[in-house]
């Protein structure tokens, strides 16, 4: 399943160290980081990668609880998919997309083996925003329709259509109404906006709602309602049992199509090949990106069903890119699906998820007051932290950071651990091919660190 993980003197030397030393001063004098006020940013340096490890700027090894941005699902450099990449650059490095290439055919055969009956056709894009813009492009041209439908609590990308359809606080100073986005509630229990205190109340009002919302907004001018099967940086939040299929039952009945944002949560990291498979929901459209590559070089797209692809059989698409489906991304797909198939790395992140992730997080919730609730699937787990359980407080409030929150970030690297914090919230989000010691090791980081935030408890 691993492969074996050098140490810290075979994967750094000091020429690395002061080879990152030069490369953090260039860094800071022309790159401009995203999401990020440039003078007050302090990035890490990454000197080398392997496997779930990662090495700091002065050769520190920390086990990356993060797969980056949770993208990195067959871990770092492996080996298969290394050698892809370097055999495809050795063929034929890019191909403009009117072109057949191999490479592309056999990762859309791939992809569509993977998806339910009917969904047979992939548009190649470059990442998961321009697949989500994609993606409702077409279910525009498709309905004639213009409004979308996304939930509050909802990350879908950063360019313009995308960052509009977002539903968290990266939007805010991006948001332009001409878009024609309409955002409704979501269906999270621990946080209910429907006064819900089972997963049952909030599934049921929580689609009431959504239903009320498309009746006012008109379902005659919906074209599009798109959903992340299971939230990401948005918090992880598990929809409740029968919400996907009420929101697939009230999509039909009002001809709107559905599409699936499994960018973050496909290929794997829910401990099945797509998060929907869960809930054996079949969507109009799926988005996809990170996980099919594990980022190895950008790939994203979009899946489309018979029905709109046959609106486009003989209309022109008005759409495209010129990386689509390039054949570095694509020759990397191929090598990561197939090796994903042949080291059961997706029965691997179920039973990671169901017997080491998930004990252990009640375990952790159990004697830290920090800890208002832990929840999750697979690779794909979220500890929520609060001031005060009974009032639920976050730790950090909805959109920003704290001052505890960075005392916990500092205490997990400086215990190991490249941690994924986002609010008042750390994720647990692991590649889905890590040891177990591995992972062991990084939980019981998380453990002690979170005396930290226990300090900051009412």
């Amino acid at each position: 399943m691993t492969t074996e993980t050098p140490t810290s003197a075979d994967a750094v030397s000091p020429a690395d160290i002061e080879n990152g030393r030069r490369a953090y001063e260039l860094d800071r004098a022309h790159v401009f980081h995203s999401w990020q006020a440039q003078a007050l940013f302090e990035p890490m340096t990454v000197l080398a990668a392997s496997g779930a490890h990662v090495w700091d700027g002065e050769g520190n090894r920390l086990i990356d609880l993060s797969s980056q941005l949770v993208n990195t699902n067959i871990g770092h450099q492996h080996p298969a998919v290394v050698a892809a990449i370097q055999e495809q650059a050795g063929r034929l490095c890019t191909i403009a997309p009117q072109h057949v290439n191999d490479m592309r055919s056999e990762t859309a055969r791939l992809v569509s083996e993977l998806t339910p009956q009917g969904l047979d056709t992939v548009f190649f894009t470059n990442g998961g925003a321009d697949a989500n813009e994609h993606a409702i492009r077409m279910a525009r041209l498709h309905t004639g329709r213009q409004k979308v439908l996304s939930a509050y609590r909802s990350y879908h990308g950063g360019t313009q259509l995308a960052v509009n359809v977002t539903g968290d606080p990266r939007r805010f100073a991006n948001d332009y109404f001409g878009e024609g986005v309409v955002h409704f509630m979501p269906a999270y229990t621990y946080r209910s906006y429907f006064g819900s205190t089972t997963d049952e109340e909030e599934g049921e009002r929580a689609l009431r709602h959504l239903e009320d919302t498309i009746l006012l907004e008109g379902p005659q001018n919906i074209a599009a309602l798109i959903l992340e099967t299971i939230p990401g940086t948005a918090g992880i939040y598990l929809p409740p049992p029968g919400y996907l299929a009420g929101v697939r039952e009230l999509t039909r009945r009002h001809g709107i199509v559905l599409i699936a944002d499994e960018v973050m949560a496909g290929f794997g990291r829910s401990g099945a090949w797509f998060a929907f498979d869960h809930w054996d929901l079949t969507p109009d459209l799926i988005t996809f990106a990170k996980g099919i590559n594990s980022g190895y070089v950008p790939l994203g797209g979009v899946v489309i069903s018979d029905e709109i692809a046959a609106t486009f059989a003989e209309r022109a698409y008005p759409g495209g890119l010129t990386y689509s489906g390039h054949p570095l991304a694509c020759a990397a797909a191929v090598a990561t699906i197939t090796a994903m198939r042949e080291e059961g790395m997706i029965e691997n992140a179920a039973r990671l998820g169901r017997e080491v992730i998930g004990p252990r997080l009640r375990e952790i919730a159990e004697h830290h007051p920090s800890v208002g609730e832990v929840r999750g699937l697979g690779c794909f787990w979220a500890v929520e932290l609060v001031k005060n359980r009974e009032t639920k407080e976050p730790l950090a409030p909805y959109g920003g950071s704290s001052p505890a929150m960075t005392e916990l970030t500092k205490a997990l690297k400086d215990g190991g651990v490249l941690p994924f914090v986002n609010f008042n919230r750390v994720h647990v989000v692991p590649p889905l091919n890590i040891a177990d010691e591995d992972l062991r090791a990084g939980l019981t980081v998380l453990d002690e660190a979170l005396e930290v935030a226990d300090a900051h408890v009412d």
